[in-house]
């Protein structure tokens, strides 16, 4: 067996695999591809909409306003999700043990999935909510509404830029970047739906427009939703593309077959590839383990590969051959 590491630091020995003749290489690991450190954003945001909530609450009640008091659980729950997705990134950085061998990506992965079902559930209470005002309507204080919705858009929307920078290579950021900015959308929202109340005395639009931001917020987290979920059943992340991934360890010299192909999320910014390669007559090769890591992580963003060599002996079959058994 043969390991191959390029990290600046030193590793135990491996272990081996029940395959005959297996040999695995990990290589190109030159840093450690852990999450931007947003710890500064997540205080910020977090200190701002905690203080807002109970603002906006309390002006809700005064100005009798379903928007206001709905925007203001609606923040609530994204305060609890950008505390969860804070802890989660400081959790991604912590060193590997001997029980969690990859560390605790993992919980990047957990932090964005469960804020998303957060914001799906809370914006499905703000719907109801609207939906009893739209048959029971009652009269709402539109000026009030629009001087503290107008904070909230500066607030959230401040907030959300402290993210925007992150949020395309990491989909916990990415949570965080769309609470905020569906907060801001709401409290926009939440201003047009005041401005219109004080010009037309319509009271029916405070929950009107409450109901429609919560569609256009259910709108723009399904994809969100979508990604974490898979990221959680360790599908190929949606950046690698798995057929280009196989032809190119089948293309690698002395290469016969390739089977146990595995690509999956460790974390939300890093990912990891497991592989078993049929040589049959080429033995181990240490510079191919190295250059193959090397290559599929500029080419696919593969972070932590693992390549097992096989003599493909007839006598011996691998228990994990053909590709499609698992």
């Amino acid at each position: 067996m043969s390991h191959v590491h390029d990290h600046p630091h030193t590793h135990g020995p491996g272990q081996d695999h029940d395959h005959p003749g297996g040999g695995h290489g990990h290589g190109g690991h030159h840093h450690v591809h852990a999450p931007a450190n947003f710890g500064r954003a997540f205080a910020v945001g977090i200190a701002l909409n905690t203080v807002y909530v109970f603002i906006e609450a309390g002006y809700g009640v005064v100005a009798n306003s379903l928007a206001l008091i709905a925007d203001a659980g609606h923040n609530f729950g994204d305060v609890l999700s950008l505390a969860v997705a804070w802890f989660a990134s400081w959790l991604a950085r912590r060193a590997p043990t001997e029980r969690y061998t990859y560390g605790l990506r993992g919980s990047s992965i957990l932090a964005a999935l469960s804020n998303a079902i957060v914001l799906l559930v809370v914006t499905g209470g703000i719907a109801w909510a609207a939906i009893l005002r739209l048959l029971h309507p009652s009269p709402s204080e539109g000026g009030v509404m629009m001087v503290v919705a107008g904070i909230g858009v500066a607030v959230n929307g401040g907030t959300a830029l402290m993210f925007a920078a992150g949020r395309k290579g990491d989909v916990n950021i990415r949570a965080a970047f769309a609470h905020m900015t569906s907060d801001a959308l709401v409290a926009l929202g939440v201003v047009v739906a005041g401005g219109a109340v004080v010009a037309t005395g319509w009271h029916w639009l405070d929950p009107a427009v409450s109901l429609a931001i919560g569609g256009l917020i259910v709108w723009g987290t399904w994809s969100l939703m979508r990604e974490s979920l898979d990221l959680a059943l360790q599908a190929v992340p949606t950046t690698v593309n798995r057929a280009q991934v196989l032809g190119y360890l089948r293309s690698l010299p002395g290469v016969a077959e390739v089977h146990d192909l595995h690509i999956w999320g460790m974390s939300t910014t890093e990912t990891a590839l497991t592989a078993h390669l049929v040589r049959p007559g080429h033995g181990l090769d240490d510079s191919l383990l190295r250059s193959a890591s090397t290559e599929l992580r500029a080419r696919f963003a593969v972070h932590h590969t693992t390549l097992q060599i096989e003599a493909g002996a007839q006598d011996q079959p691998c228990d994990l051959a053909p590709i499609e058994v698992v």
